[in-house]
């Protein structure tokens, strides 16, 4: 791979763009972010990593740009914005994207990517990015790295049809990050990796907000531990009936790992101390949807959903 000549756009970059585009950067690829409250602050100042796994890294010059148009056109575009602002995307990836780009969504939730498509050209191939990593914006062009740091992905749509051709590109995708240190597998089943990710994503996100208290906390009380498991259970179950049988113990496996990780605000608490929506549709009614569907009903993770809507509304 001739990193050089591979070009990559990065879309909201925030903390999920930020430390991922830096890490690319860094490992030789060719980066554009796309910024715009932080624009001058990224441009004279550069980007700040601090990495608790890689340590301090500075970009600088940074290619930073104000104005999808006056990107260069890139091969590969990476979203990191919320799912919230998915309408307002499409014309910013039509402008920065190079004929036949492929198109990461590094976002959380279902239905995304069906939400992105329509509004997409059919010549670009739409992926999904599942992000498995405790990082959070600190300040304008700073990024604070706590731990983890795997990102998997999967093909959703586009010009490439046969299982071979999907598996061929996402696997692609999965080598660009590798060779910039970070652990990444191509995912056979997108809609499935979605809901893994759900499994940490349900209880954590909403219980950090509800009861506003950070994984170390809620991992330490006897009644939130209780209530993330019977919430991961839940999510599991969501899954099977939706026809994805999620690995044996997986959901056990985020439970050990997050009693491991240092203490978290998860990225929905920085969203609701900010003022920003609340990434509702995504996360939690898009699968509660889809479980209803399949004749699955979860009351715990409806009973979140619902508390945590009154939350958003006020």
């Amino acid at each position: 791979m001739d990193k050089a000549t591979v070009r990559i756009g990065i879309i909201g970059t925030g903390a999920i763009g930020g430390f991922y585009g830096v890490m690319l950067a860094r490992a030789g690829f060719d980066v554009h972010f796309l910024l715009r409250s932080e624009f001058a602050t990224v441009r004279d100042n550069g980007l700040q990593v601090d990495s608790a796994v890689h340590g301090a890294l500075t970009l600088k010059p940074v290619q930073a740009y104000a104005d999808a148009a006056d990107m260069p056109a890139c091969d590969w575009l990476l979203v990191g914005a919320k799912t919230t602002s998915n309408a307002a995307l499409a014309p910013l990836i039509r402008q920065a994207a190079a004929p036949g780009a492929k198109v990461v969504l590094l976002q959380n939730g279902l239905g995304v990517e069906e939400q992105l498509r329509p509004l997409l050209p059919p010549s670009l191939h739409l992926l999904g990015g599942l992000c498995f990593i405790c990082v959070n914006r600190m300040a304008p062009g700073v990024v604070r790295h706590q731990a983890l740091g795997a990102l998997n992905l999967g093909y959703h749509s586009g010009p490439a049809q046969t299982a071979v051709a999907r598996q061929e590109i996402a696997e692609q995708g999965a080598g660009l990050f590798r060779a910039a240190q970070i652990e990444s597998q191509a995912m056979p089943n997108l809609e499935q990796a979605r809901w893994q990710k759900l499994v940490w994503n349900v209880p954590y996100n909403g219980l950090s907000v509800l009861l506003k208290a950070s994984t170390t906390p809620l991992m330490k009380d006897i009644d939130s531990r209780a209530l993330i498991q019977a919430l991961m259970a839940e999510v599991v179950e969501g899954a099977r009936a939706c026809g994805h049988e999620l690995p044996v113990g997986y959901a056990e496996h985020l439970f050990a790992i997050t009693e491991k990780m240092p203490d978290y605000w998860p990225s929905m608490y920085h969203d609701f101390t900010e003022r920003r929506p609340l990434e509702l549709e995504a996360i939690y009614a898009a699968p509660l949807s889809r479980a209803r569907e399949a004749g699955c009903v979860l009351p715990r993770m409806e009973a979140l959903h619902q508390a945590l809507g009154f939350i958003d509304r006020h």
